[in-house]
């Protein structure tokens, strides 16, 4: 695997690349890599010639600094994954290399509806920065196929909405996610927990399996209602658990028994924030 810092090398390593026409998929991530990543490298290395990962912490999509300054940097074991599951270039920037003109000349993006619920009420901007760093690792790595987790449904949703918007000529493709032996969805986040909180987490995934073991037609309040108050119980402080339609993301109060569904779910376990979903028909 070649190590990549400035756009213009990995530019013309995969300019070289190309000459055969080659197909590239490519997996951004901000490090601190799982299993759940590297089944992403996996997918990417199964569909395509060349893949390519990037690892870069994106400053302009943390709504808290505390956050940014947090989260967890694991380089050394990042490399030696992504070189055991077979990736071709690892591309790691600083952000001098990532907004060139600083952080405060950013575009903004027409994201409407989607950037206004979950994720997007609880953490403004954050959509917005997600989509500029993106859309600037997209200009770096011209690839045909981007890989991302399900378990980031909305901002997949997002980011497939700013390739719409910019007419980028690039796939997406959704993975599932991937949970561990008790259910707990993989995230970097998880690093952060303790063993008391670790136990607690799994709760989570245990809500929405409950919800979707117990979803059937009509309303949805009380179905929500009870998710939040066992979360909370759990020692949890819930910011949401919500019903969507999967497809549009619009939050769903009454089921008429057909439209495809999504529940999502965003809590506090001291001061880590995880979130999780889940498709509730088979």
């Amino acid at each position: 695997m070649i190590i990549f810092k400035k756009a213009a090398d990995i530019g013309i390593f995969l300019q070289q690349k190309r000459q055969n026409n080659p197909k590239t998929g490519f997996v951004p991530t901000m490090g601190a890599l799982h299993q759940g990543h590297i089944s992403l490298i996996e997918s990417a290395r199964s569909e395509n010639d060349v893949v390519v990962c990037s690892i870069f912490v994106n400053p302009t999509q943390f709504n808290d600094p505390k956050d940014f300054q947090n989260y967890p940097i694991t380089i050394e074991n990042d490399i030696d994954l992504l070189e055991k599951a077979g990736c071709d270039a690892l591309f790691l920037p600083a952000v001098e290399e990532m907004y060139p003109a600083g952080l405060e000349n950013k575009k903004t993006y027409a994201l409407g509806y989607l950037e206004t619920v979950l994720e997007g009420r609880y953490r403004p901007g954050h959509f917005q920065g997600v989509c500029q760093v993106v859309h600037r690792l997209l200009t770096i790595v011209p690839a045909d196929r981007l890989y991302l987790g399900q378990k980031d449904f909305q901002q997949c949703m997002v980011i497939r909405k700013m390739i719409e918007l910019e007419n980028l000529p690039i796939e997406t493709v959704i993975c599932p996610t991937l949970r561990e032996t008790d259910g707990l969805a993989m995230s970097s986040r998880n690093m952060r927990l303790d063993k008391e909180a670790r136990e607690k987490a799994v709760e989570i995934s245990r809500t929405l399996l409950h919800i979707k073991s117990s979803l059937i037609a009509g309303d949805l309040s009380e179905l929500k209602t009870a998710a939040v108050e066992q979360l909370n119980r759990t020692g949890f402080k819930t910011d949401y658990v919500e019903i969507a339609d999967a497809d549009t993301l619009e939050l769903i109060g009454r089921w008429d028994g057909k439209r495809k569904l999504v529940a999502l779910c965003a809590a506090f376990l001291g001061e880590v924030r995880l979130i999780d979903n889940m498709l509730l028909q088979a």
